[in-house]
């Protein structure tokens, strides 16, 4: 018995075929069509334009600050290495790192560096002890606490050209209320605070403790404010004092909050300028002589631009080395938690 096999030929109507040739599964030449497979999703039209949206919102903040902080900033750096100096008809030489040479040998410029330390850290360490204690103070429920709150406040909301004016009336030695007070308590005579050799440059560490502990104080206030009193009464019904409170509850909380402070205060003490300079400008005999002090002396009194921006870039590497320390404190504390 012979079989017979048939072949069913694939028309235009079968559903498990297709049409032969270019329309059919076997294309031209028999190979077979490549299968449709979606490609990776692009972005949303709408994030793509929610970002260009937001460059155009920072730009009116970003442009100011790269014509007036980094530019100058890059134009000091450069200075540094050139000879310029105060005339409109004497020409700039680039010179290399013999401004930086002579800065080494300058031992006016590193009793400035000294004084400036020691200003820096006499300042931001008292300020932010006294800061904690008003701030613990303002965080009872006191009465007249509103009060109490909005007078810290004053000495921030001074400018510190008003705030030196106003404090070199109180160490007026004629007729300041400062050797008023003394006389008046039968203590001494008084004496000339802002001139004397060993008084100046504790008189204007009194200043600037009194100028900058306001911010401190809002800054540690407000890390109070959003510590749980839940842990505070549950430390308490456990027979934690104060001491131990404190320690254990209220200062891991504003931990964070206290060293970022401090090192930004630390910072803006390091870089102070008007308020030592309306106070003593500098004096008497450099004992309150801060390096900027020093840097705008030479650029703006002795006319010696160069020499100047050299001492700029020295301070700015300064701050740069305790940001990055802050820095990395912060980020070794953040991988221990």
């Amino acid at each position: 018995m012979t079989s017979v096999t048939v072949t069913k030929r694939s028309g235009p109507d079968d559903p498990h075929g297709g049409r032969s040739g270019r329309d059919g599964h076997g294309g031209q030449g028999g190979r077979p069509r490549k299968a449709w497979r979606p490609g990776p999703p692009g972005p949303p039209r709408g994030k793509v334009f929610g970002d260009r949206a937001a460059w155009f919102l920072v730009l009116p903040a970003l442009i100011p600050i790269l014509i007036l902080s980094v530019g100058p900033l890059l134009y000091g750096i450069a200075l540094a290495f050139t000879d310029a100096q105060s005339g409109r008809t004497r020409s700039t030489q680039w010179i290399g790192t013999l401004n930086f040479q002579d800065l080494l040998h300058d031992t006016l410029f590193w009793d400035s560096f000294r004084i400036g330390l020691v200003w820096a850290v006499g300042v931001t360490v008292p300020q932010f002890l006294l800061a904690l204690g008003l701030a613990l103070l303002l965080n009872q429920n006191l009465r007249l606490r509103w009060l109490a709150r909005a007078l810290a406040i004053v000495p921030w909301a001074m400018p510190e050209v008003v705030v030196g004016i106003m404090w070199r009336l109180v160490y007026n030695p004629d007729a300041g209320i400062l050797n008023e007070t003394i006389r008046d308590l039968g203590l001494g005579d008084g004496r000339d605070w802002l001139t004397g050799l060993a008084t100046a440059l504790p008189a204007v560490i009194l200043v600037g403790i009194w100028a900058g502990m306001p911010q401190t104080t809002v800054a540690l206030l407000a890390g109070l404010q959003n510590t749980p009193r839940e842990l505070h009464e549950a430390a308490a019904l456990d027979g934690a004092g104060a001491w131990r409170r404190f320690r254990t509850v209220t200062w891991p909380a504003i931990k964070p909050i206290a060293l970022a402070i401090s090192a930004l205060n630390l910072i803006w003490n390091f870089n102070s300028f008007a308020l030592v300079y309306v106070l003593t400008s500098g004096g008497p005999g450099g004992r309150t002589r801060l390096p900027m002090l020093f840097a705008y002396e030479e650029a703006f009194r002795y006319g010696q631009f160069g020499y100047a921006a050299a001492m700029g870039c020295v301070m700015v590497a300064v701050i740069s080395v305790l940001l990055a320390l802050y820095l990395v404190g912060r980020l070794r504390g953040g991988e221990d938690r």
